[in-house]
């Protein structure tokens, strides 16, 4: 969410383009495939919601204006308090550090679940705000739901195995909770700046990154296997 169309739409194409730098570094790691198209799919959140703002501002029909704000909140509300812990488990190398954060996929998939059915039920809508677009689902007892969101997204990161992953963690969610509160106070929305940041710390991360050595084991291990 930007405070413009146009801040959607160009922070949108920025965040691809990292994502793209992103991918093109993951040289042979699969571990890192999933994190590395990360900004890819946050850079078409984000241009997907240019279409919101236009519908809203009356330049593009009501067709096209419903079917992306269902994309928006999908993608924000069912897809990613799953997916980022289940990231996390992809990204760890032994079965004792992917244990450490089942939990949290699983506490991601029950709130995924909890805001789909609000989103099925509820009707969702949008109106414009200052400087931010205002989403409803119909969600009861909100503030508990998206502090479990929040647990499952911030927490899977804050119990990796990698400590620049836990530090990037605590950084999330302060990020989060401070912009959380700037939308909610009608200030301006500046999660697409907070995209960018994220998306250029995976980029950054994958250029310079150097091997795990809890991985290396595993490796001879199956070098001595093929042998």
């Amino acid at each position: 969410m930007c405070f413009s169309p146009t801040g959607d739409l160009v922070g949108g194409a920025v965040v691809v383009a990292i994502g793209v730098d992103a991918c093109l570094h993951v040289k042979r790691r699969s571990e890192y495939v999933a994190i590395a198209a990360l900004p890819i799919v946050l850079g078409l959140h984000q241009i997907d919601e240019t279409f919101v703002w236009w519908w809203l501002q009356g330049h593009v029909g009501i067709g096209v204006g419903h079917v992306a704000m269902w994309i928006y909140l999908i993608f924000a509300m069912v897809v990613l308090p799953t997916a980022v812990p289940l990231m996390g488990i992809l990204f760890e190398p032994t079965p004792r550090r992917r244990w450490r954060i089942a939990p949290f996929v699983v506490l991601g998939a029950g709130v995924s679940i909890v805001l789909l059915e609000a989103m099925l039920v509820g009707h969702p809508s949008v109106r414009l705000g200052t400087y931010h677009l205002a989403y409803s689902i119909g969600l009861r007892h909100g503030v508990a739901v998206i502090g479990l969101y929040i647990v499952a997204t911030c927490g899977s990161l804050l119990v990796s195995g990698f400590r620049p992953v836990v530090w990037f963690g605590l950084m999330n969610l302060v990020a989060v909770i401070v912009l959380a509160l700037l939308c909610a106070s009608g200030f301006t929305s500046l999660w697409c700046f907070y995209a960018a940041l994220v998306s250029g710390a995976i980029a950054a991360h994958l250029r310079y990154a150097r091997p795990d050595p809890a991985r290396r084991p595993e490796r001879r291990f199956a070098s001595n296997v093929d042998r």
